[in-house]
């Protein structure tokens, strides 16, 4: 989302920086090719915390930026603290971006309680789901500085493709008639591979593909394949029927949901953020870390006729096209940052 936001913005005619705390990243070269500067402070300790945010400061004061956007909690510390600390604070607006809903407070409570006792300074907190709006106003943040906006998805760059639907299915040895899910997911606690997996061994018959940061390394049973980070997941989305998020915690807006539905899948979504307003009756919503409802979901649409998972997955993107675009989403973002004055 960063990257579309901060590309198409550019586009716009709005001068775009990233600064990225702790290296480059893998989307660095994306931004760089949209135009957006990248900027790593190479932050690595703590003793380089403050030689980062000095270096933070300079690069405020050579952009003179009109808003500074704190990305994510430890980017919205650092934003506010080289906001306070820099000059022209006056005529600069200082903005926060919270992208998660219900997160494990074992491993966040920390950076989430400086957050919110900062809140009151930030002009405006952006949150992509209601969920983590309320979420965030019970942890103690301030919530007049609110503003939700959900994110947006490229309805031309995620959507059915019969060629790759067929390459692909061929490529990995899966038949055409076969139904086919995809499980788009860092190996996180929050995205809860061990139940979606639970749930496969227990039907050998419906096949999966694991798309993400260390999937690859999961025990696996025989009808699911783990490909690892893959950076163009429209190149894989249309070879599946249907798209499935399991989970546990911590989502706000599911991009992958999202973009699996632009793609034209059906979703099955675990009931974490906003799940059930993305998905509405486009798909199936179940509780989280429940194997039985996901299973139950799962062989309801494997039960369906091709035409009728054909018929949903096109109610399924028609959703997302009318209701949540990357155009749309940018002119929120654009119209929060500059017509606030």
């Amino acid at each position: 989302m960063l990257v579309q936001l901060t590309t198409r913005l550019r586009q716009r005619g709005h001068s775009q920086y990233v600064v990225s705390l702790n290296g480059r990243g893998v989307l660095a070269d994306a931004l760089e090719a949209g135009g957006v500067e990248v900027i790593d402070l190479a932050i690595r300790t703590a003793l380089g915390g403050a030689s980062g945010l000095i270096r933070l400061r300079s690069v405020i004061s050579r952009v003179a930026p009109d808003v500074v956007q704190g990305w994510m909690y430890h980017g919205n510390l650092a934003a506010t603290l080289s906001h306070f600390a820099s000059s022209g604070r006056v005529a600069r607006q200082l903005f926060w971006n919270l992208r998660a809903s219900n997160m494990d407070s074992g491993r966040y409570g920390g950076v989430i309680a400086w957050n919110a006792r900062l809140s009151r300074f930030a002009d405006t907190i952006v949150v992509n789901s209601h969920a983590g709006a309320q979420f965030h106003i019970d942890r103690g943040f301030d919530p007049r500085r609110l503003a939700v906006v959900a994110n947006g998805i490229d309805t031309e760059r995620f959507r059915p493709d019969v060629n790759v639907r067929a390459a692909l299915r061929s490529a990995y040895d899966i038949a055409p008639d076969a139904v086919l899910v995809i499980h788009p997911a860092r190996v996180d606690p929050m995205k809860d591979h061990e139940t979606f997996l639970a749930v496969m061994c227990a039907m050998p018959n419906l096949k999966a593909v694991l798309v993400g940061a260390g999937t690859e390394s999961l025990p696996l049973p025989p009808n699911v394949r783990a490909i690892g980070l893959q950076g163009n997941l429209e190149h894989f989305y249309p070879a599946a029927d249907i798209v499935v998020s399991s989970s546990a915690f911590g989502e706000g807006f599911s991009n992958t949901i999202a973009e699996g539905m632009s793609s034209g899948l059906i979703p099955v979504a675990t009931d974490v953020g906003d799940a059930g307003l993305i998905i509405g009756s486009a798909g199936r919503i179940v509780p989280p870390k429940d194997a039985g409802a996901l299973g139950a979901a799962l062989a309801e649409i494997a039960s369906m006729s091709a035409e009728r998972r054909r018929d949903l997955g096109l109610a399924a993107r028609t959703r997302m096209v009318e209701n949540f675009t990357i155009e749309q989403a940018v002119s929120n973002y654009e119209r929060l940052y500059f017509n606030k004055r």
